[in-house]
């Protein structure tokens, strides 16, 4: 009996062993251990230097220093051009994603700032995973690296991690089973210089339905009174809402952010599950939005307009209900539910509502780059807005003059 019981246990601590020595991280954002190096993944990273990611084969271009020596870093996206950043044919997760180039104004660049900038709306990034038509990642890479407004503001979260010089950096994870596509259009009507490295594993063991990450933008310039702005219109089947990184500019006087965000989920219909108590509430903050940064959540751009414009006064509550002079506001925020996860079985539709202080409907210019996962295939995202309604209005904001909130 004994002799039984000792096998038996010994059999359970071998399998065991060679579980562990399989075992890959799961996509609930755990790190891969800094220090088990008994697993079959391998490290890949995919730029204009090495477009294939193939071992061995990166840096063989030729500069006038010689072969390798720097041949092709960059590369010019003429207007209206695509690239394919990269179309990988395996198993395997992208985990960090750099860019850069001219989306920012230089001061060697004689185009205006404003035309610069506007390249963050103006250019798109697109994601296709496991051989899928559609995309599941349709994006401007401004909102999609976590600025709203198209708008630089050097600032760290759990998601992004944006420099000085307009250097931005990516790290959800980004699982795919057979293939991986992504691509940048240039829409403006000039060149872009452009940089970028993919860093991915291959090999990843996940499962036929792991979550795929999907990113979808949109912008409402002006919302619809007394009807929620949808940040995710319905998705039908399972998944997990990641985040959000919100755009607001404010069209009327007065403070914007008491309403509510709502998560309709597996059967609600007039009321929903999860319901938040205003806008700055939902992204960490209180008592309006203030400039702070965090890891889950924050604002990274809060300021004023120095140019005064003439707009409605639709706060019931004050005397004077007329044409006013006022400031806009421009504002990019962000709240990613990563150690506080929101998963559905059946469907999931995401709004908020637009209700000033204290308390009023109105109307103001909302746009959002939402995150989720789901499997695929999936359902396709709703159309993306045009390039004139992507950049429309935001001439104040990428003159460069403003003052904080």
């Amino acid at each position: 009996m004994k002799r039984f019981l000792f096998l038996a246990f010994a059999m359970v601590l071998y399998s065991c062993t060679e579980a562990k020595k399989t075992e890959q991280p799961n996509n609930n954002f755990e790190q891969l251990s800094l220090y088990d190096l008994n697993t079959d993944i391998v490290p890949r990273a995919i730029s204009f230097e090495n477009p294939t990611g193939e071992p061995g084969k990166s840096g063989m271009s030729a500069s006038n220093l010689g072969v390798g020596r720097k041949g092709s870093p960059n590369r010019i996206l003429k207007p209206n051009e695509e690239v394919v950043l990269c179309d990988i044919k395996d198993s395997g997760t992208i985990r960090h994603i750099w860019m850069a180039g001219d989306f920012i104004h230089m001061n060697w660049i004689k185009e205006k700032p404003q035309e610069r900038n506007k390249k963050l709306r103006s250019t798109i990034i697109r994601a296709y995973w496991d051989g899928q038509e559609h995309p599941s990642i349709e994006c401007p890479i401004g909102d999609f690296m976590g600025l709203a407004q198209s708008k630089l503001t050097p600032y760290e979260s759990a998601v992004h991690s944006i420099g000085e010089k307009g250097a931005m950096n990516f790290w959800l994870p980004m699982p795919f089973l057979k293939g991986a596509k992504i691509t940048l259009t240039n829409e403006s009507d000039t060149n872009l210089n452009v940089y970028y490295q993919i860093d991915y594993t291959a090999n990843d063991n996940h499962s036929e339905d792991v979550g795929r990450l999907h990113t979808l933008f949109r912008r409402e310039n002006a919302t619809t009174l007394k009807e929620d702005f949808e940040i995710l219109p319905k998705r039908t089947g399972k998944g997990r809402f990641v985040g959000a990184v919100l755009g607001i500019r404010t069209l009327h006087p007065d403070w914007w952010g008491e309403g509510e965000i709502k998560f309709y989920m597996d059967g609600d219909t007039e009321f929903p599950t999860l319901c938040g108590t205003g806008a700055e509430d939902w992204v960490g903050l209180s008592y309006g939005v203030q400039n702070t940064t965090y890891k889950y959540h924050g604002a990274n751009l809060v300021v004023k307009a120095d140019t005064l414009v003439e707009a409605m006064s639709l706060n019931r509550n004050k005397k004077n209900n007329n044409i006013v002079q006022m400031q806009p506001s421009y504002i990019s925020m962000y709240r990613w539910h990563i150690p506080d996860p929101i998963y559905w079985k059946k469907e999931m539709r995401i709004a908020i509502q637009q209700i000033g202080c204290c308390y009023y409907e109105r109307q103001d210019d909302w746009s959002t780059a939402t995150f989720w996962y789901e499997p695929v295939p999936s359902a396709p995202l709703p159309q993306l807005p045009n390039l004139a309604a992507r950049t429309a209005d935001l001439d104040i904001i990428l003159n460069e003059s403003y003052e904080a909130d």
